[in-house]
């Protein structure tokens, strides 16, 4: 067993709750993270526009670097079960800039994507219960959305016992209504009942190398970011009943079953709408689900709405976890003021950090809405930017954490160092590729160029200057963070008899 080399821990009566949940509540809010039903009605049509019925095998080879980056999750939670993650073991692996910037990085992918989520949450609520016209209204959809947003704060705030309760409730009704939906497609394609252009599955279309080219490329950029956040079960790490193993099985896990339902409704989706349908409804995005639905199931085409929104009302709560307790981390250790470590007393969760999230998110849900719906859009397409550079940052401090234990086995070096730098990689290449898309104001949702840019990347380069402005003021103000961690930890603490 690895020698656990963490920080001392905060007294009791400052801590998280221990113990509060189990792996398989830990695991259902890692795949709730995701947004399962949300994720895969985005991307679908987009994809297929891309690479046609070849979208399962974008699908399959997008699981490849989520899965070598939750191989280093795994392996850094085992020395330090630490709820920052990523902030906590890259500042340990490669110091503290480094890791302020990975933790900045995890806190602002749930500003942006918060009031997104919960906006789809409510839409599609609405929709499935018949009232298309408050959808309509942008006035009743901002003011459900930002209470729909308040009411999930405070689940999390409450507790964490109460917050894998509604997950668990919202992760069936999710699974069973994607499950029922792609049963029924399949069903309707095999008995050539379908209303659109359906194609017979085949084994083949599991290669995502069928269509080749840049069409590869950018479909594998929205292919691996239907995979983001399954980590949120890591950063419970302190809350889990077997904190060193537990939460990292929980995202290693919840990337296999993601795997498994993306490529179940994929299948279902393409074989039913056929491509040219899907390619010519890319632009509808989320809302494709909403005139599949209609076509395959008829007057029950709110299962498949209620579906979406369920997922997306999960991914709400879920989304709030990992900017919260990377807020807190940052601040007992100095790197953030001392309130966002605040524990409610009652409770055990950070409270603070947890409402901060919130307003932050709720304020920049309301202001890119009011400058353009498409500055919203553009906003989400930026979170590929923070997303690769943290996952990447992780993987790359798994193998620069363990670098002298790597050559002690094969397990080691194939697990711990190989497969994470390999994910790293991937994960950079995809970086520069979205840099290079994103630069081309063509490319994104609204067409209009800010500073000869594309507004996602406008957006990506503003946070990642605001958060180095924030990080040397905090330095040059509170020194303490970089004092107590002046260098890297030596990888020879830690007993690498067992990894």
């Amino acid at each position: 067993m690895a020698k656990d080399i963490t920080h001392p821990g905060p007294p009791p009566e400052a801590s998280l709750k221990p113990n509060a949940i189990g792996f398989l509540d830990a695991l259902v809010i890692g795949l709730n993270a995701t947004s399962p039903a949300y994720s895969v009605a985005a991307v679908i049509g987009p994809i297929v526009a891309l690479v046609g019925i070849y979208a399962p095998g974008v699908m399959l080879a997008s699981f490849v670097p989520m899965l070598l980056i939750a191989s280093a999750f795994y392996y850094l939670n085992k020395v330090d079960q630490d709820c920052g993650t990523t902030f906590s073991w890259v500042t340990r692996a490669m110091g503290p800039w480094a890791g302020w910037l990975g933790g900045w990085a995890i806190a602002m992918t749930g500003v942006l994507v918060v009031g997104s989520l919960a906006d789809v949450a409510v839409t599609f609520f609405l929709l499935a219960v018949g009232l298309d016209s408050w959808a309509d209204n942008d006035v009743v959809r901002q003011v459900l959305t930002v209470l729909l947003i308040l009411v999930m704060t405070a689940v999390c705030v409450i507790g964490t016992e109460v917050s894998a309760k509604v997950q668990n409730v919202l992760i069936l009704a999710q699974v069973v209504c994607l499950l029922a939906f792609a049963v029924v497609a399949l069903y309707r394609v095999y008995a050539d009942t379908g209303t659109l252009d359906a194609v017979d599955p085949e084994f083949g279309w599991l290669d995502p190398f069928g269509a080749g080219g840049a069409s590869l490329t950018a479909s594998l950029l929205l292919g691996v970011f239907i995979y983001w956040g399954w980590e949120s079960a890591v950063n419970l790490t302190e809350e889990v009943e077997d904190s060193a193993t537990a939460p990292g099985k929980a995202a290693v896990w919840s990337t296999v079953l993601l795997l498994v339902t993306y490529l179940a409704v994929a299948f279902a989706v393409v074989a039913y709408a056929g491509t040219d349908y899907l390619a010519e409804n890319a632009a509808e995005e989320e809302f494709i689900f909403a005139l599949l639905a209609e076509e395959a199931m008829g007057g029950w085409d709110w299962v498949v709405l209620l579906a979406v929104s369920t997922s997306a009302l999960a991914s709400t709560q879920t989304t709030i976890i990992p900017a919260s307790r990377t807020g807190l981390s940052m601040a007992r250790r100095h790197a953030l003021p001392a309130h966002f470590a605040r524990i409610h007393p009652r409770f055990r969760t950070p409270d603070v950090s947890t409402w901060w999230v919130a307003g932050i998110a709720i304020a920049w849900y309301l202001v890119l809405y009011h400058v353009s719906e498409n500055a919203l859009f553009d906003s989400l397409t930026a979170l590929s930017l923070l997303i690769a550079f943290y996952y990447a940052l992780t993987g790359l401090a798994c193998a620069v954490y363990y670098r002298r234990q790597l050559t002690r086995s094969a397990r080691n070096f194939f697990l711990i160092g190989l497969g994470p730098l390999i994910g790293a990689g991937l994960l950079a290449w995809l970086l520069v590729e979205s840099v290079a898309d994103m630069s081309d104001p063509e490319n994104s949702y609204s067409g209009v160029s800010w500073f000869g840019l594309g507004p996602p990347l406008v957006i990506g380069i503003g946070i990642a200057l605001v958060g180095v402005v924030l990080m040397v003021v905090w330095r040059l103000t509170a020194p303490a963070f970089w004092s107590e961690h002046p260098s890297v930890v030596d990888p020879d603490l830690v007993d690498g008899k067992e990894s």
